[in-house]
């Protein structure tokens, strides 16, 4: 199945801050991300430099993602690592990795 929207996690360098979000295209909204970490700095992710993908989940459609979204942002860090690592156990980079 070819999911349209995402839900995705990114966190800074030292994994110490985590910025959960909702695309259509993830790769642009990475892009995104990277730039205004170099620039704009205004953005909760561009100011903490959340710019690596340690987690993403698809969706059919913008409600389901939204509602998904909605949902993790309101978890405690802990039930977030946990989801974090049973996704992707060492917390590596996916940036390269997402289609």
């Amino acid at each position: 199945m070819l999911y349209k929207y995402f839900v995705y996690i990114t966190t800074n360098q030292y994994r110490t801050t985590l910025y959960i979000g909702m695309t259509n295209n993830i790769q642009r909204r990475l892009s995104q991300h990277y730039f205004d970490s170099q620039n704009a700095k205004k953005s909760f992710a561009g100011k903490y430099k959340c710019i690596y993908l340690v987690y993403y989940e698809g969706y059919e459609t913008p409600s389901e993602a939204i509602q998904r979204e909605k949902e993790l942002k309101k978890w405690r860090r802990e039930k977030k690592n946990i989801l974090i690592q049973n996704f992707n156990p060492k917390w590596e980079t996916l940036n390269n990795d997402i289609i």
